[in-house]
């Protein structure tokens, strides 16, 4: 009766799957080889051009790139060369980019590359206008609260003044509206960061 059993046994042993498999017998297919993904693969081998994305992304489905570390350094190289601006009494220039936050990035979605930002900027200005015959050194923030890719005609400009009380309120509608102006440059360097930015 043991005998039968441990036939029995020894039989399904043999003929059953095992999924563990820890030696190789002889019926046993191969083992896979590795080889490294050629990014210079021209398409899939049907003449169609290569998928946009990482080469292990042949199917073109999703794939997100990060461009923060190119976005910021690029803003803030096209913003600092903004210059200086002349109004009927004064001019201002800007400093430096006090503040960039934000984020772009760069999507690949079947088979189609889509890019976009999202920031908030502060830029650092100083200026002189003729107040009341005598010129006046005026110091603050121009800052753009958070804007997108494509909404560069609705971009607002805010204007903080460092320290503002030796103005008074009809001098500092006045400044205000004046540099008001550097919206129009802030506009064109951003259109410009944009084109470079779908190129990517």
């Amino acid at each position: 009766m043991e005998d039968t059993a441990a036939a029995a046994a020894a039989a399904e042993k043999a003929s059953s799957y095992r999924y563990w498999v820890r030696e190789a017998t002889g019926d046993a297919a191969p083992l896979p080889v590795p080889r490294k993904l050629d990014p210079a693969a021209n398409g899939n081998g049907n003449g169609n051009p290569p998928p946009l994305g990482s080469v292990w992304n042949q199917a073109g489905t999703w794939e997100e790139k990060n461009l923060n570390s190119w976005a910021n350094s690029r803003i803030k190289d096209l913003l600092g060369s903004l210059g200086s601006l002349e109004f009927p009494t004064g001019k201002a220039s800007i400093d430096e980019v006090s503040k960039c936050l934000g984020d772009a990035f760069q999507v690949t979605v079947r088979n189609k590359k889509r890019v976009g930002y999202n920031y908030e900027l502060s830029l650092r200005f100083s200026g002189e206008w003729l107040i009341k015959e005598e010129n006046k050194k005026v110091k603050g923030h121009l800052d753009i609260p958070e804007f997108s890719f494509g909404e560069l005609e609705d971009l607002e400009l805010q204007v903080r003044f460092s320290d503002d009380k030796d103005l008074a309120s009809d001098d500092k509608t006045r400044i205000f509206k004046e540099l008001k102006s550097f919206l129009t440059p802030i506009q064109e360097k951003m259109r410009m960061f944009e084109e470079e930015l779908k190129g990517r």
